[in-house]
């Protein structure tokens, strides 16, 4: 239970964070950490849709006493706000994933790691054994390597797999294009086991990544996944009611409603957005979780207001990364979570299963859809 009076306020400055980010990881780093797809609509969109709903405060709720507590797929968690898996963290820090895993042990908070994490996940499990992880997968041409990695993880504690679904092919990246981004030299990408994978030239790091993944993918792969470890399934990275109940009934355990940032397809719609029709759809069949533009504990409230289980978040880990290490990190998911909880008593919720459709309400006057 976090009491408000006794910690003092830590609200950072996304925005300057990131203009320090910038300056010490160079332009290269920056653009395929900030970049989207085609003309970046989207991006500014994800963050901007959120103050299309408006949060609906209640009163007269003794809140002298407010918990963040939550679960990721049954594992406790201090709150309901995970690491999303982003790429190369060791072009942010020389620790890379091994910084993100500790600072999120330490904060009690989930992380999923990329498999495009330049960090093992042997060694990520090591430098935070106490961590609830979950492995983000994408499925390649040769499932054999897919099926290497998934059994690794799940002897490595891995809790969940999170399954990528929405890079059949890689969007048009133009600030990769255009600043050439690659892996550099001395970095690989060791949970891929390809070594040659993402030191190519030409569009991108991400266009020459993806000529490993299988675009032949369909809802029957959700039970192959499954059935390589016994591990449960997320899918991540869908926008539709319908494709979340295929999901549903082809065995995923839960689901992501994720445009990837803004990576993939510029003219999608903001998460923001779809989020009420994917909760709508899958009812009480499976935990939801939203990715894309959470910037402010009051987008995470509204997130679980409108039926989500919990939020991931991505770029603002890497610009506390990148400005501070571990520490930072830290730093940047103690601020989240206090913050939450201080929205939570200013709207009448003491807990996490006290956030239901009745706190937000659209711009226009309508209430969100009760979980």
């Amino acid at each position: 239970m976090t009491s408000l009076d006794a910690t003092p306020p830590r609200l950072l400055d996304l925005a300057e964070m990131e203009e320090r980010a910038r300056e010490s990881l160079g332009e290269m780093a920056y653009a395929y950490y900030s970049g989207g797809a085609e003309h970046e609509r989207l991006i500014e969109e994800n963050v901007t849709a959120w103050s299309r709903w408006q949060l609906h405060p209640r009163v007269l709720f003794d809140v002298s006493s407010v918990s963040t507590r939550s679960t990721v797929l049954g594992s406790p968690v201090s709150m309901p706000i995970l690491i999303a898996p982003t790429a190369l963290h060791r072009m942010a820090h020389p620790d890379g994933e091994l910084a993100t895993a500790r600072a999120a042990s330490d904060a009690g908070a989930a992380m999923v790691l990329s498999s495009l994490a330049t960090a093992d996940l042997d060694d990520v499990a090591q430098a935070a054994p106490d961590g609830v992880r979950l492995m983000q997968v994408y499925i390649l041409k040769d499932r054999g390597r897919t099926a290497e990695m998934v059994r690794r993880a799940a002897a490595a504690g891995y809790r969940a797999l999170v399954f990528t679904v929405d890079v059949p092919v890689s969007g048009l990246r133009t600030r990769e294009v255009e600043q050439g981004v690659r892996l550099p030299d001395r970095f690989a990408l060791p949970n891929l086991t390809d070594p040659a994978a993402g030191h190519g030239s030409g569009w991108g790091f991400m266009a020459q990544v993806v000529k490993e993944f299988d675009p032949a993918l369909t809802v029957d792969d959700i039970e192959w996944l499954a059935g390589l470890s016994g591990l449960p399934v997320v899918v991540k990275g869908l926008c539709r009611g319908d494709d979340a109940l295929r999901c549903a009934e082809a065995g995923a355990a839960s689901v992501v409603v994720s445009n990837h940032g803004g990576r993939q397809l510029d003219d999608a719609p903001p998460t923001a957005l779809s989020l009420p029709e994917v909760v709508d759809a899958v009812g009480d069949r499976m935990e939801v979780y939203v990715d894309g533009g959470i910037r402010r504990a009051g987008d995470v409230m509204k997130a679980l207001a409108l039926g989500a289980h919990g939020v991931l978040i991505g770029r603002p880990v890497l610009w506390a990364l990148a400005t501070g290490g571990a520490d930072g990190v830290r730093e940047l998911l103690g601020s989240f979570g206090e913050e939450l909880a201080r929205v939570m008593a200013l709207c009448g919720a003491v807990d996490v299963a006290g956030i239901d459709g009745s706190l937000v309400r659209s711009v226009d006057g309508h209430p969100g859809e009760r979980r």
